[in-house]
């Protein structure tokens, strides 16, 4: 779990552990959301309000599952949503569908991104490939603005996962947890000053060789 690995290593070792090896891309989603969640509670964070800040993309649906289990645990916590829901990818839309069915409140309004103890960044993943403008730039200074603490999931949004560099504005994050390896960018100066304090989470993702060495 030492390695560091490239943006492109990520999404071959995701891809084949979904269509080779066969663990559902649902699963893999609730893993890293257990993850993320676990890190939460087991942290010294303020949970009194919590806003999850989450895009379309799965990195988003991570996010938007950690709503929900923060949610059953009895959590005040709410969803301020970027991008056209009609386009979210599978999962996501899944993982919106079951955060209606619990009620957990939606929000456009940055006031409460400001205003809460405790952002969830889960905007963009380890995919982000263009500088992030216009409303997806708002949220991100927003995050950087708020006096609560910031937990990025996989990476913080707006860092290049291989350089480190800054994609236009990132996300300032107190800690990242990251998903089954750690990502070179986040090696870098720029990388460590954004990310924070950085957990490796495994969630069963694997590299092609590591499963065969395991058979």
């Amino acid at each position: 779990m030492s390695k560091a690995i490239t943006i492109a290593e990520a999404q071959r070792f995701d891809a084949h552990t979904i269509n080779i090896v066969g663990i559902p891309a649902m699963v893999l989603m609730e893993r890293a959301a257990l993850a993320t969640f676990n890190n939460i509670l087991n942290d010294d964070f303020d949970i009194t309000r919590v806003v999850v800040v989450a895009a379309t993309g799965n990195n988003g649906g991570d996010g938007i599952a950690v709503a929900r289990l923060l949610k059953i645990r009895g959590i005040d916590v709410a969803i301020y949503l970027l991008g056209d829901p009609a386009k979210a990818t599978s999962q996501t839309t899944q993982q919106l569908k079951i955060a209606d069915y619990y009620g957990i409140p939606l929000t456009t309004d940055l006031n409460d991104v400001v205003n809460a103890t405790l952002i969830i960044d889960a905007i963009f993943g380890v995919g982000l490939s263009r500088d992030i403008t216009g409303k997806f730039a708002d949220a991100i200074n927003a995050i950087n603005a708020a006096d609560a603490k910031t937990v990025s999931i996989d990476v913080p949004s707006g860092i290049n996962a291989d350089t480190g560099n800054v994609m236009g504005v990132a996300v300032v994050a107190d800690t990242t947890v990251t998903m089954a390896y750690n990502k070179i960018g986040l090696l870098t100066t720029t990388g460590k000053h954004h990310s924070g304090t950085v957990h490796v989470a495994d969630i069963g993702i694997y590299a092609q060789d590591r499963v065969e060495h395991a058979r």
